[in-house]
């Protein structure tokens, strides 16, 4: 009998990181040319410029990910972090 090949998650197949890459810079260019359409007017003088929404967003984004890159190193754990407690006998504390 064979054994069922294990095929890769969509979400980390190259072509389809290509395909979100395209979606999300499609997204940022419509809200662009939507307030062209929309003028927004901004409360601060920055928040009315022209395509802020979008860089802001992306910033944003940009900022969410390196601060979860900065925690992964704190709270990162070994391989066989697991492995290893599992095979220590419970303390009777």
């Amino acid at each position: 009998m064979t054994e069922p090949v294990e095929k890769d998650h969509w979400l980390v197949r190259p072509t389809t990181i290509r395909w979100l890459w395209l979606g999300f810079i499609a997204v940022l260019i419509l809200t662009v040319f939507a307030q062209l359409l929309f003028p927004a007017k901004g409360y601060f003088g920055v928040d009315g410029w022209l395509g802020f929404g979008a860089v802001f967003g992306f910033l944003a984004c940009l900022a969410m990910v390196l601060v979860a890159k900065g925690l992964g190193l704190f709270l990162k754990r070994d391989q066989d972090y697991y492995q290893r407690h599992d095979a220590e006998p419970p303390t009777d504390d």
